[in-house]
């Protein structure tokens, strides 16, 4: 039986059954919000933020591996571009670029071209240290985490804050080696 091609983001985007654009882009929001009136501290927030997106990388990763077909990336530099090529068109419908490789390969940035997170949302002269759409910096993380890559995922630019890009900045810590369960040999 002949191996089956991978396939491209734009292809598992649409063939996948989809929320509404605008009810996605407000519940978001909602949380946003609840988060903010709960935690009351922006920084508090911030981290809720980045863990529940963890807790949907780790999670969002199967999904991901079973969908798009690929085969174990070699590298940091290629599971970079399969995530900016096929994660994100696989899961917004959108497209992001890899920019800013530093020397060793170990940290780049994935600047998107759209983000459908921030429809409808102005940030509020006080939650000007808010970073918004820090689920998504979660959820980097927990997926790279699944696959053995411990890093850290932090927002560079932000167009909510006046910048003229989203732009994130993946840096990997360290390649964990695969641990398994038990051992063959006892």
């Amino acid at each position: 039986m002949p191996a089956v091609p991978p396939r491209s983001g734009d292809a598992i985007f649409a063939s996948i059954e989809r929320v509404n654009a605008e009810l996605f882009t407000l519940t978001y929001g909602a949380i946003v919000r609840q988060l903010l009136t709960d935690l009351e501290e922006v920084d508090e927030v911030n981290k809720q933020l980045d863990q529940m997106g963890y807790n949907i990388g780790i999670r969002l990763i199967d999904e991901f591996l079973a969908k798009a077909n690929i085969s174990r990336c070699v590298d940091f530099k290629e599971t970079a571009d399969v995530i900016a090529k096929v994660g994100f068109k696989m899961f917004l419908g959108i497209s992001a670029s890899l920019t800013n490789w530093d020397a060793d390969g170990t940290t780049c940035s994935i600047v998107l071209e759209d983000n459908p997170l921030v429809d409808f949302v102005e940030l509020p002269d006080t939650c000007q240290g808010l970073h918004y759409c820090n689920v998504l910096s979660g959820v980097i993380r927990g997926a790279l985490e699944m696959v053995s890559m411990k890093t850290e995922v932090t927002w560079v630019r932000d167009m909510l804050r006046g910048d003229d890009a989203y732009e994130l900045q993946v840096k990997l810590l360290k390649q964990v080696p695969e641990e398994y369960p038990y051992k063959d040999d006892e």
